[in-house]
């Protein structure tokens, strides 16, 4: 559904984007990930045909963004960084608007209109100029705009941005439901929403793939992958006992919060042997968990280990 072949962008001596390749198919949904500047919203301008690569290609669908370029847009519903749109037209004359440019049929367009309403609810500020809503709403009328032609491929840069958590709750179920029939690449700094919609992530920096692997993939990176952490009454009674589990590598205690963190030897699976070592020696525990990875760790490894990026002649 999306292919990108050594996809770049240049501004001068600034490469913004260079050679990325990586395909999406149906039901996917991608996370692209990396800190500010790494090449994230320029990649999915290109895609959606928004810029023009200044080397590589992309499809989607099958056409090519640059010589189908028409073919392919029809094909995505975007949502560019901001949810820019006209603020002196209403949220009804501006999904009326899109209507309008997304050739919607009459047949069609009434439904339609009335299924990206109601998805987003947005029925209460219809009438109401878009530049009068509150950050959130914005967010979700660009939203409404992404999704009314009903595109087989969705690209949505920062889509919970400015949302509260019930919002953000919301958007994330709408991206679960129509990830059933759809292809869809969110971009996003925002961890923990990986978790909550994407079955594969690719982390970028400096323009350049640098991961590409499921959440849990990339988790097992971690070194707090099948770490065992705790806390305990008695911290140092705790320590001593977990000194004695032959697999247990390093013990670290939080300075904030006291939490125990026993890690694992290469390959090691310490969770067993740190609960019978703990009942051994009545060490009471108020809490105790295996830890499956934290993404946030792998994130800052992968990218502050990226090398510098070359400015090619």
């Amino acid at each position: 559904m999306i292919e990108t072949q050594a996809l770049g962008k240049r501004y001068g001596d600034l490469v913004a984007v260079d050679g990325i390749s990586f395909k999406v198919e149906p039901g996917q949904v991608l996370g692209f990930l990396g800190p500010n500047g790494a090449g994230k919203s320029t990649t999915m301008k290109m895609v959606a045909g928004f810029l023009a690569p200044t080397s590589g290609s992309a499809k989607v669908c099958g056409f090519d963004v640059e010589s189908d370029s028409l073919l392919a847009r029809r094909m995505v519903g975007y949502l560019p960084e901001g949810a820019p749109s006209y603020g002196e037209m209403s949220v009804r004359q501006f999904l009326g608007f899109i209507a309008d440019v997304r050739e919607l049929p009459a047949a069609v367009r009434g439904k339609r209109l009335d299924d990206v309403i109601g998805r987003l609810n947005l029925e209460g500020v219809l009438e109401q100029p878009i530049e009068t809503l509150s950050k959130g709403f914005k967010r979700r009328v660009g939203l409404a705009q992404a999704i009314l032609h009903d595109p087989k491929v969705l690209i949505l840069d920062e889509p919970t941005d400015g949302l509260d958590p019930n919002q953000k709750h919301e958007v994330r179920s709408l991206i679960n439901a129509m990830a059933r029939d759809k292809t869809i690449i969110v971009s996003t700094h925002v961890l923990e929403e990986v978790h909550a919609v994407c079955n594969r992530a690719i982390i970028i920096a400096r323009g350049r793939v640098l991961a590409d692997a499921t959440p849990a993939e990339l988790e097992a990176r971690s070194r707090y992958h099948q770490a065992v952490s705790m806390t305990a009454r008695d911290a140092n009674a705790a320590r001593e006992a977990l000194a004695r589990v032959v697999d247990v590598a390093a013990i670290e205690v939080d300075a904030q919060d006291g939490r125990i963190t026993a890690f694992p030897k290469p390959g090691k699976q310490i969770f067993a042997a740190v609960n019978e070592v703990l009942k051994e020696r009545n060490v009471a525990v108020r809490e105790i968990a295996l830890e499956g990875g934290r993404l946030d760790e792998v994130f800052r490894s992968i990218t502050q280990a990226a090398p510098a990026k070359e400015v090619r002649p």
